[in-house]
Protein backbone atom coordinates (compact mmCIF):
# COMPACT_ATOMS: atom_id res chain seq x y z
CA UNK A 1 0.00 0.00 0.00
CA UNK A 2 2.78 2.66 0.94
CA UNK A 3 4.50 2.07 -2.22
CA UNK A 4 1.34 2.77 -4.29
CA UNK A 5 0.54 6.23 -2.41
CA UNK A 6 3.70 7.43 -2.19
CA UNK A 7 3.79 8.58 -5.85
CA UNK A 8 -0.37 9.46 -5.39
CA UNK A 9 0.74 11.93 -3.07
CA UNK A 10 3.83 13.61 -5.28
CA UNK A 11 1.57 13.43 -7.66
CA UNK A 12 -1.13 15.26 -5.85
CA UNK A 13 0.83 17.89 -4.44
CA UNK A 14 2.57 18.58 -8.37
CA UNK A 15 -1.04 19.25 -9.06
CA UNK A 16 -1.50 21.55 -6.66
CA UNK A 17 1.33 23.87 -7.38
CA UNK A 18 0.62 23.68 -11.21
CA UNK A 19 -2.89 23.83 -11.27
CA UNK A 20 -4.17 27.67 -11.72
CA UNK A 21 -7.51 27.16 -10.69
CA UNK A 22 -6.51 25.99 -7.03
CA UNK A 23 -3.54 28.61 -7.09
CA UNK A 24 -5.75 30.96 -4.58
CA UNK A 25 -5.65 27.84 -2.28
CA UNK A 26 -2.58 27.34 -1.88
CA UNK A 27 0.06 29.40 0.05
CA UNK A 28 3.65 29.18 -1.31
CA UNK A 29 6.20 28.13 0.48
CA UNK A 30 9.32 31.03 1.47
CA UNK A 31 11.97 30.54 -0.60
CA UNK A 32 15.63 31.47 0.10
CA UNK A 33 16.72 34.59 -2.09
CA UNK A 34 20.12 34.30 -1.35
CA UNK A 35 23.10 32.10 0.44
CA UNK A 36 25.62 34.60 2.41
CA UNK A 37 28.26 32.07 4.02
CA UNK A 38 26.32 30.08 6.62
CA UNK A 39 23.34 31.95 6.73
CA UNK A 40 20.26 32.67 3.69
CA UNK A 41 18.31 35.39 3.05
CA UNK A 42 14.82 34.69 2.24
CA UNK A 43 12.32 35.86 -0.25
CA UNK A 44 9.96 36.97 2.79
CA UNK A 45 12.18 39.13 3.88
CA UNK A 46 13.23 40.95 0.62
CA UNK A 47 9.80 41.52 0.47
CA UNK A 48 9.03 42.84 4.06
CA UNK A 49 11.89 45.10 3.66
CA UNK A 50 10.63 46.41 0.24
CA UNK A 51 7.69 47.26 1.68
CA UNK A 52 9.12 49.22 4.75
CA UNK A 53 11.49 51.23 1.94
CA UNK A 54 8.24 51.92 -0.04
CA UNK A 55 6.38 53.57 3.02
CA UNK A 56 9.42 55.44 3.88
CA UNK A 57 9.98 56.86 0.55
CA UNK A 58 6.35 57.87 0.37
CA UNK A 59 6.28 60.02 3.49
CA UNK A 60 9.12 61.64 1.86
CA UNK A 61 7.38 62.00 -1.09
CA UNK A 62 9.64 60.23 -2.87
CA UNK A 63 8.47 57.96 -6.26
CA UNK A 64 9.62 54.39 -5.49
CA UNK A 65 11.87 52.61 -8.28
CA UNK A 66 10.43 50.12 -10.52
CA UNK A 67 10.15 46.96 -8.48
CA UNK A 68 13.12 44.90 -10.35
CA UNK A 69 15.72 47.63 -9.25
CA UNK A 70 14.56 48.20 -5.24
CA UNK A 71 14.59 44.29 -4.83
CA UNK A 72 17.95 44.34 -6.12
CA UNK A 73 19.36 46.92 -3.89
CA UNK A 74 17.06 45.23 -1.05
CA UNK A 75 19.14 42.29 -1.34
CA UNK A 76 22.27 43.70 -1.65
CA UNK A 77 21.54 45.56 1.77
CA UNK A 78 20.14 42.44 2.91
CA UNK A 79 23.22 40.48 2.36
CA UNK A 80 25.33 42.68 3.67
CA UNK A 81 23.65 42.98 7.08
CA UNK A 82 23.98 39.05 7.43
CA UNK A 83 27.54 39.84 6.62
CA UNK A 84 27.85 41.96 9.33
CA UNK A 85 25.29 39.91 11.95
CA UNK A 86 27.71 36.59 11.66
CA UNK A 87 30.09 38.66 12.57
CA UNK A 88 28.65 40.17 15.81
CA UNK A 89 27.92 36.16 16.18
CA UNK A 90 31.00 35.11 16.14
CA UNK A 91 32.25 37.93 18.59
CA UNK A 92 29.59 37.09 20.90
CA UNK A 93 28.13 40.46 20.24
CA UNK A 94 24.41 40.57 21.63
CA UNK A 95 21.60 43.52 22.58
CA UNK A 96 19.91 42.54 25.82
CA UNK A 97 15.93 43.23 26.29
CA UNK A 98 16.64 45.80 28.58
CA UNK A 99 19.18 48.29 25.76
CA UNK A 100 16.45 47.28 22.86
CA UNK A 101 13.06 48.63 25.38
CA UNK A 102 15.40 51.75 25.65
CA UNK A 103 15.91 52.03 22.01
CA UNK A 104 12.83 51.48 21.08
CA UNK A 105 11.32 54.05 23.91
CA UNK A 106 13.57 56.81 22.61
CA UNK A 107 12.82 55.93 18.91
CA UNK A 108 9.06 56.43 19.87
CA UNK A 109 10.16 59.98 21.75
CA UNK A 110 12.21 60.88 18.40
CA UNK A 111 8.68 60.80 16.54
CA UNK A 112 6.62 61.98 19.45
CA UNK A 113 4.78 59.23 20.41
CA UNK A 114 4.68 57.17 23.50
CA UNK A 115 5.40 53.52 22.54
CA UNK A 116 1.93 52.62 22.25
CA UNK A 117 1.32 55.18 20.12
CA UNK A 118 4.52 54.35 17.92
CA UNK A 119 3.09 50.75 18.06
CA UNK A 120 -0.21 51.58 17.10
CA UNK A 121 1.13 54.11 14.19
CA UNK A 122 3.29 50.78 12.79
CA UNK A 123 0.51 48.59 12.81
CA UNK A 124 -1.54 51.06 10.54
CA UNK A 125 1.06 50.90 8.14
CA UNK A 126 1.43 47.23 8.02
CA UNK A 127 4.55 46.67 10.07
CA UNK A 128 4.33 44.57 13.06
CA UNK A 129 6.39 45.45 16.59
CA UNK A 130 7.83 42.08 16.28
CA UNK A 131 9.37 43.12 13.02
CA UNK A 132 10.27 46.62 14.13
CA UNK A 133 11.87 45.45 17.27
CA UNK A 134 13.92 42.75 15.34
CA UNK A 135 15.18 45.22 12.92
CA UNK A 136 15.98 47.79 15.18
CA UNK A 137 17.97 45.22 17.31
CA UNK A 138 19.64 44.02 14.04
CA UNK A 139 20.66 47.72 13.41
CA UNK A 140 22.16 47.80 17.17
CA UNK A 141 24.05 45.01 16.22
CA UNK A 142 25.70 45.64 13.06
CA UNK A 143 26.33 49.32 15.19
CA UNK A 144 28.43 48.25 17.37
CA UNK A 145 29.81 45.11 14.93
CA UNK A 146 31.24 48.83 12.85
CA UNK A 147 32.49 50.68 16.10
CA UNK A 148 34.46 47.57 16.84
CA UNK A 149 35.86 46.50 13.40
CA UNK A 150 36.01 50.26 11.14
CA UNK A 151 37.05 52.22 13.83
CA UNK A 152 40.42 50.52 15.35
CA UNK A 153 41.15 50.81 11.56
CA UNK A 154 40.87 55.23 12.00
CA UNK A 155 44.26 56.70 12.84
CA UNK A 156 44.77 60.52 13.04
CA UNK A 157 48.13 61.64 13.16
CA UNK A 158 49.40 64.95 15.12
CA UNK A 159 50.54 66.31 12.02
CA UNK A 160 46.71 66.25 10.64
CA UNK A 161 45.44 68.07 13.90
CA UNK A 162 48.13 70.49 13.94
CA UNK A 163 47.55 71.65 10.12
CA UNK A 164 43.34 70.89 10.67
CA UNK A 165 43.94 73.40 13.32
CA UNK A 166 45.88 75.73 11.28
CA UNK A 167 43.29 75.72 7.88
CA UNK A 168 41.41 78.64 7.59
CA UNK A 169 38.15 75.47 8.07
CA UNK A 170 39.91 74.45 11.09
CA UNK A 171 39.67 78.38 12.81
CA UNK A 172 35.64 78.41 11.36
CA UNK A 173 35.22 75.16 13.09
CA UNK A 174 36.82 75.84 16.46
CA UNK A 175 35.68 79.70 16.61
CA UNK A 176 33.25 80.21 19.51
CA UNK A 177 29.74 80.29 18.98
CA UNK A 178 27.54 82.56 20.07
CA UNK A 179 23.33 82.38 21.32
CA UNK A 180 22.33 86.14 20.06
CA UNK A 181 19.45 88.07 19.89
CA UNK A 182 18.66 91.81 18.53
CA UNK A 183 16.90 94.66 18.04
CA UNK A 184 17.20 96.23 14.38
CA UNK A 185 15.60 99.61 14.21
CA UNK A 186 15.83 100.07 10.28
CA UNK A 187 16.69 102.69 7.97
CA UNK A 188 16.95 103.25 4.55
CA UNK A 189 19.42 103.89 2.01
CA UNK A 190 17.69 106.98 0.67
CA UNK A 191 17.33 108.50 4.25
CA UNK A 192 17.53 112.08 5.16
CA UNK A 193 20.41 112.99 7.62
CA UNK A 194 17.73 114.26 10.19
CA UNK A 195 16.29 110.43 10.01
CA UNK A 196 19.01 109.17 10.68
CA UNK A 197 19.43 111.26 13.81
CA UNK A 198 15.98 110.60 14.55
CA UNK A 199 17.02 106.56 14.85
CA UNK A 200 20.10 106.93 16.08
CA UNK A 201 18.45 108.89 19.40
CA UNK A 202 15.84 105.94 19.05
CA UNK A 203 18.25 103.55 19.22
CA UNK A 204 20.07 105.13 22.22
CA UNK A 205 17.13 105.22 24.12
CA UNK A 206 16.21 101.48 23.82
CA UNK A 207 19.83 100.78 24.64
CA UNK A 208 19.74 103.06 27.88
CA UNK A 209 16.41 101.19 28.91
CA UNK A 210 18.25 97.88 28.63
CA UNK A 211 21.17 99.25 30.37
CA UNK A 212 18.60 100.08 33.71
CA UNK A 213 17.13 96.81 33.59
CA UNK A 214 14.62 96.89 30.66
CA UNK A 215 13.37 93.19 29.35
CA UNK A 216 15.50 92.81 26.15
CA UNK A 217 12.51 90.24 24.54
CA UNK A 218 10.12 92.60 25.62
CA UNK A 219 11.71 95.78 23.80
CA UNK A 220 12.13 93.30 20.51
CA UNK A 221 8.72 92.83 20.18
CA UNK A 222 7.71 95.97 20.46
CA UNK A 223 10.32 98.04 19.44
CA UNK A 224 12.65 96.07 17.02
CA UNK A 225 11.83 96.38 13.05
CA UNK A 226 13.49 92.85 12.26
CA UNK A 227 12.73 90.02 10.96
CA UNK A 228 12.63 88.03 14.27
CA UNK A 229 11.15 90.82 16.39
CA UNK A 230 8.39 88.18 17.74
CA UNK A 231 10.76 85.51 18.77
CA UNK A 232 12.24 88.50 20.74
CA UNK A 233 14.99 88.98 18.80
CA UNK A 234 16.18 85.46 19.14
CA UNK A 235 18.64 84.75 16.24
CA UNK A 236 19.95 81.53 17.33
CA UNK A 237 23.33 80.28 17.20
CA UNK A 238 26.14 81.39 15.08
CA UNK A 239 29.53 81.15 14.55
CA UNK A 240 31.51 84.50 14.99
CA UNK A 241 32.97 83.90 11.66
CA UNK A 242 29.13 84.46 9.95
CA UNK A 243 28.88 87.64 11.91
CA UNK A 244 30.12 91.15 9.71
CA UNK A 245 32.80 92.52 11.00
CA UNK A 246 31.69 94.69 13.57
CA UNK A 247 29.13 92.69 15.08
CA UNK A 248 31.65 89.86 15.69
CA UNK A 249 33.99 92.66 17.60
CA UNK A 250 31.51 93.65 19.54
CA UNK A 251 29.92 90.69 20.88
CA UNK A 252 33.29 89.28 21.23
CA UNK A 253 33.67 91.94 23.92
CA UNK A 254 30.68 90.66 25.95
CA UNK A 255 29.91 88.89 28.99
CA UNK A 256 27.06 86.38 28.83
CA UNK A 257 23.87 88.79 29.89
CA UNK A 258 25.48 91.88 28.71
CA UNK A 259 24.43 94.18 25.47
CA UNK A 260 26.18 96.40 22.70
CA UNK A 261 25.95 99.41 22.04
CA UNK A 262 24.19 100.34 18.94
CA UNK A 263 26.18 99.45 15.69
CA UNK A 264 25.66 101.58 12.65
CA UNK A 265 25.05 99.32 9.48
CA UNK A 266 23.81 99.90 5.75
CA UNK A 267 20.23 98.32 7.27
CA UNK A 268 20.00 100.41 10.20
CA UNK A 269 20.71 100.81 13.98
CA UNK A 270 21.20 96.92 15.80
CA UNK A 271 21.81 96.18 19.61
CA UNK A 272 22.94 92.75 20.06
CA UNK A 273 22.66 90.28 23.49
CA UNK A 274 24.69 87.86 23.96
CA UNK A 275 22.54 85.03 25.60
CA UNK A 276 24.83 81.77 25.60
CA UNK A 277 28.30 81.25 24.74
CA UNK A 278 30.58 77.74 23.78
CA UNK A 279 33.71 77.06 22.69
CA UNK A 280 36.54 79.91 21.93
CA UNK A 281 39.92 81.48 23.60
CA UNK A 282 38.50 79.86 27.41
CA UNK A 283 37.43 76.48 27.97
CA UNK A 284 36.88 75.45 31.81
CA UNK A 285 35.94 71.95 32.02
CA UNK A 286 35.01 69.17 34.88
CA UNK A 287 37.46 66.71 34.61
CA UNK A 288 37.21 63.11 36.61
CA UNK A 289 40.01 61.06 38.14
CA UNK A 290 38.69 57.33 37.29
CA UNK A 291 39.90 53.81 37.26
CA UNK A 292 38.25 51.27 35.51
CA UNK A 293 38.23 47.23 34.70
CA UNK A 294 37.31 46.37 31.45
CA UNK A 295 36.35 42.72 30.18
CA UNK A 296 36.34 42.15 26.26
CA UNK A 297 34.49 39.63 24.66
CA UNK A 298 36.56 37.71 22.34
CA UNK A 299 36.50 34.65 20.12
CA UNK A 300 36.57 32.46 23.03
CA UNK A 301 35.02 34.51 25.51
CA UNK A 302 31.08 35.32 24.62
CA UNK A 303 29.97 38.09 25.69
CA UNK A 304 27.15 36.19 28.34
CA UNK A 305 30.81 35.23 30.09
CA UNK A 306 32.13 38.48 30.21
CA UNK A 307 29.38 40.08 31.89
CA UNK A 308 29.38 37.12 34.29
CA UNK A 309 33.07 37.95 35.12
CA UNK A 310 32.96 41.74 35.30
CA UNK A 311 30.19 40.93 38.08
CA UNK A 312 31.90 38.37 39.88
CA UNK A 313 34.99 41.43 39.61
CA UNK A 314 32.06 43.61 40.90
CA UNK A 315 31.26 41.15 44.11
CA UNK A 316 35.08 40.82 45.29
CA UNK A 317 35.87 44.54 45.17
CA UNK A 318 31.81 44.72 47.01
CA UNK A 319 33.49 41.91 49.70
CA UNK A 320 36.88 44.21 50.28
CA UNK A 321 39.08 43.29 47.64
CA UNK A 322 41.81 45.87 46.29
CA UNK A 323 40.15 47.20 42.63
CA UNK A 324 43.94 48.41 41.57
CA UNK A 325 45.23 44.70 42.16
CA UNK A 326 41.83 42.83 40.20
CA UNK A 327 42.44 45.80 37.68
CA UNK A 328 46.25 44.71 36.84
CA UNK A 329 45.10 41.23 37.14
CA UNK A 330 41.89 40.87 34.96
CA UNK A 331 41.87 44.51 32.92
CA UNK A 332 42.04 44.44 29.56
CA UNK A 333 42.52 47.88 28.84
CA UNK A 334 46.07 48.14 28.12
CA UNK A 335 46.50 51.34 28.27
CA UNK A 336 45.57 51.61 32.26
CA UNK A 337 45.58 48.15 33.42
CA UNK A 338 49.16 48.02 34.99
CA UNK A 339 48.57 51.15 36.53
CA UNK A 340 45.82 50.00 38.74
CA UNK A 341 43.19 50.70 36.09
CA UNK A 342 44.07 54.33 36.27
CA UNK A 343 42.71 56.62 33.46
CA UNK A 344 44.37 59.31 35.38
CA UNK A 345 42.11 62.83 34.25
CA UNK A 346 39.60 62.67 31.52
CA UNK A 347 36.77 64.53 30.34
CA UNK A 348 33.31 63.48 29.97
CA UNK A 349 33.10 64.37 26.59
CA UNK A 350 36.68 61.78 25.62
CA UNK A 351 34.19 59.22 26.71
CA UNK A 352 31.95 57.08 25.13
CA UNK A 353 27.94 58.02 25.34
CA UNK A 354 27.33 55.06 28.15
CA UNK A 355 31.00 55.18 29.80
CA UNK A 356 30.16 59.00 30.03
CA UNK A 357 26.78 59.09 31.68
CA UNK A 358 28.00 56.14 34.58
CA UNK A 359 31.08 58.36 35.25
CA UNK A 360 28.42 61.33 35.22
CA UNK A 361 26.28 59.20 37.83
CA UNK A 362 28.56 57.59 39.94
CA UNK A 363 29.35 59.31 43.53
CA UNK A 364 32.59 59.89 44.24
CA UNK A 365 34.58 56.94 46.23
CA UNK A 366 31.73 54.66 44.82
CA UNK A 367 32.27 51.53 42.65
CA UNK A 368 29.83 51.48 39.31
CA UNK A 369 27.56 48.22 38.35
CA UNK A 370 28.99 46.96 35.78
CA UNK A 371 28.15 48.41 32.25
CA UNK A 372 28.22 48.12 28.79
CA UNK A 373 30.31 50.33 26.09
CA UNK A 374 30.85 49.50 22.59
CA UNK A 375 34.36 47.84 23.72
CA UNK A 376 33.35 45.32 26.51
CA UNK A 377 32.03 45.35 30.07
CA UNK A 378 33.42 48.03 32.97
CA UNK A 379 33.12 49.05 36.30
CA UNK A 380 34.69 52.35 37.31
CA UNK A 381 35.52 54.28 40.38
CA UNK A 382 35.22 58.04 40.25
CA UNK A 383 38.44 58.80 42.66
CA UNK A 384 38.19 62.86 42.36
CA UNK A 385 36.86 65.96 40.25
CA UNK A 386 38.26 69.69 39.29
CA UNK A 387 37.81 72.33 37.15
CA UNK A 388 40.47 73.19 34.92
CA UNK A 389 41.53 75.60 31.99
CA UNK A 390 41.65 73.30 28.92
CA UNK A 391 41.19 75.07 26.01
CA UNK A 392 44.78 73.98 23.90
CA UNK A 393 43.30 70.17 24.79
CA UNK A 394 40.10 70.83 24.04
CA UNK A 395 40.80 72.25 20.64
CA UNK A 396 42.59 69.54 19.60
CA UNK A 397 40.59 66.55 21.08
CA UNK A 398 37.83 68.82 18.81
CA UNK A 399 39.67 68.20 15.46
CA UNK A 400 40.95 64.52 16.48
CA UNK A 401 36.93 63.86 16.69
CA UNK A 402 36.13 65.67 13.85
CA UNK A 403 38.76 64.38 11.65
CA UNK A 404 38.06 60.74 13.04
CA UNK A 405 34.21 61.55 11.61
CA UNK A 406 35.04 62.43 8.26
CA UNK A 407 37.46 59.45 7.66
CA UNK A 408 34.76 57.11 9.39
CA UNK A 409 32.35 57.14 6.22
CA UNK A 410 34.86 56.74 3.93
CA UNK A 411 36.88 53.89 5.88
CA UNK A 412 32.88 52.50 6.46
CA UNK A 413 32.50 52.33 2.69
CA UNK A 414 35.95 50.64 1.99
CA UNK A 415 35.07 47.99 4.90
CA UNK A 416 31.87 46.81 3.49
CA UNK A 417 33.80 46.46 0.02
CA UNK A 418 36.28 44.12 1.44
CA UNK A 419 33.89 41.93 3.82
CA UNK A 420 31.47 41.96 0.64
CA UNK A 421 34.20 40.51 -1.45
CA UNK A 422 35.44 38.29 1.32
CA UNK A 423 32.33 36.12 1.81
CA UNK A 424 30.64 33.97 0.02
CA UNK A 425 27.30 34.79 -1.53
CA UNK A 426 24.95 33.14 -4.38
CA UNK A 427 21.82 35.45 -5.40
CA UNK A 428 19.58 33.14 -6.14
CA UNK A 429 16.59 35.68 -7.14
Amino acid sequence: MPSKLYPALISLCAGLFLSSQLQAQVVPLDRVAAIVDNDVVMASQVEQRMHSVRLQLQERGTSAPPDSVLREQVIERLVLESIQLQMAERAGIRIDDASLNQTMQQVAERNGLTLDQFRAALERDGISYAEARDQIRREMIINRVRQRRVAERIQVSDQEVRNFLNSEVGRFQMSADYRLAMIVLPISDSASQADVERVAQAAAEIHQELSAGADFTTLAVSRSGGDTALEGGELGWRKAAQLPGPFATAVGRLEVGEITQPIRSPAGFHILKLLEKRGGDSQLVEEFQVRHILIKPSEIRSEQEAEQLVRRLYERIQNGEDFATLARAFSEDPGSALNGGSLNWISPDMMVPEFRDMMLDTPQNRVSLPFQTQFGWHILEVQDSRRVDMTEEMREQQAINLLQNRKYEEELQSWLLEIRDEAFVEIRI
